[in-house]
């Protein structure tokens, strides 16, 4: 029996250490508890902040929720939607202008037609106050598109862009003069040297209605340098590639030709027998005196100034137009070949001949002679179609 008490305290020992064991259990389930506790809370609260924007985006804390205007609206306001915009974001801007009552409201109507997802960027005239459904079937209605567009044809020089912004934009001619004439708030790349020609890209562009002078010559601008990048031209080539294509824009009409006139400006320039260096284009003597069509007369032909190639070797300093993205493509890397030449032989069809020497120019130019003379009525009409697209 002794034997048998003397074993209790070390019974007691093992159940003093067994309680102790899950006590320290039990406290480390429950620091685990709270750990668990802890990032559950964090994680919702974190969902929470970034589903803020969007939950958001469904209320107007203005205005209760849903509050809807009713018919179609009154007055006139020009409302803009920029590239890339969403449903809310739409909302956004057309409860600050007053257009709908609530962006709520807005969101319900856009979401209730399939048509919305249609709804493209650029400026809207609409009404104050009309009902959601009235302002999304505004949106997708093109006749309320506010833009105007202006389409500046290829060829046309600085002077001739800025007229046609006057006319179309209705900007006061000083205010556009003087943009040109800043190539900072132009956003002229340093490759141009100041020098506008040849960097407003001839495209159509739709500005909205109050579209500055500068944003729209700086549009311009921006189109012509990312056509550059885009065809994989380096920076340093920019300005020549441009003087090139200005002139073969303004020389010959048919792209089938655009290559081979950049070859034979090419070829010209580092010509030592025939021209010399030369030129001899009528459009570069033509932009020297301020004119863009027609036939250079003896006067025009003897003026003395760096646009006169006749009298000039080599590029004349700057651009002469604002060439088609097709020709500076043309003018970078035209085709092989050895021509010093070239005439239009037949304006109709714009059939043109290319030649390595004189003796043959001359008698494509009495081909064309022989043609004007026997299509008079054509001739005079192509003349015409031209002078109206100088």
């Amino acid at each position: 029996m002794s034997e048998l008490f003397n074993d209790l305290p070390d019974n007691r020992k093992r159940v003093r250490q067994s309680n102790s064991a899950r006590a320290e259990k039990r406290r480390k389930n429950r620091v685990r508890t709270a750990i668990v506790l802890f990032l559950a809370v964090f994680l919702l609260v974190f969902s929470a902040v970034l589903a803020w924007p969007h939950v958001k985006a469904l209320l107007d804390l203005d205005t209760p929720a849903g509050e809807d205007y009713s018919g179609e609206g009154t007055g006139e306001v020009i409302i803009t939607i920029p590239e890339g915009s969403t449903g809310a974001n739409i909302a956004t801007i057309l409860v600050a202008n007053d257009v709908v009552a609530s962006e709520a409201a807005f969101i319900d109507a856009f979401n209730a037609d399939r048509r919305a997802a249609s709804i493209q960027a650029g400026s809207y005239a609409m009404k104050n106050q009309m009902s959601a459904s009235s302002a999304v079937a505004s949106l997708l209605d093109t006749a309320n598109r506010a833009e105007v567009n202006i389409t500046i044809p290829e060829g046309f020089t600085a002077e001739q862009v800025a007229a046609r912004l006057v006319n179309v934009m209705g900007y006061d001619a000083a205010e556009v003069e003087a943009v040109l004439a800043d190539p900072e708030a132009l956003g002229l790349p340093a490759e141009a040297g100041g020098n506008p020609e040849g960097w407003l890209s001839p495209v159509t562009y739709s500005f909205a209605p109050d579209t500055t002078a500068q944003d729209a010559l700086s549009a311009m601008v921006t189109q012509r340098t990312t056509e550059l990048t885009n065809l994989g031209i380096p920076a340093d080539a920019w300005q020549r590639t441009i003087i090139v294509a200005s002139i073969v824009e303004r020389e010959v009409n048919w792209s089938d030709y655009y290559g081979q006139v950049a070859r034979v400006i090419e070829n010209r320039l580092t010509d030592n027998t025939e021209v010399v260096g030369r030129l001899q284009m009528d459009s570069t003597v033509l932009y020297g005196v301020g004119k863009t069509g027609g036939v250079p007369t003896q006067a025009d032909l003897a003026a003395d100034n760096p646009y006169n190639t006749y009298i000039y070797a080599g590029l004349p300093p700057g651009p002469i137009s604002n060439p088609s993205v097709e020709v500076i493509k043309a003018s970078f890397d035209p085709p092989a070949g050895d021509w010093l030449y070239f005439v239009t032989v037949n304006l109709e069809t714009g059939e043109t001949k290319f030649s390595n020497n004189l003796n043959d120019h001359n008698s494509y130019v009495q081909e064309l002679r022989n043609w004007v003379a026997s299509n008079p009525a054509e001739a005079e009409s192509a003349e015409e179609a031209e002078n109206e697209g100088n």
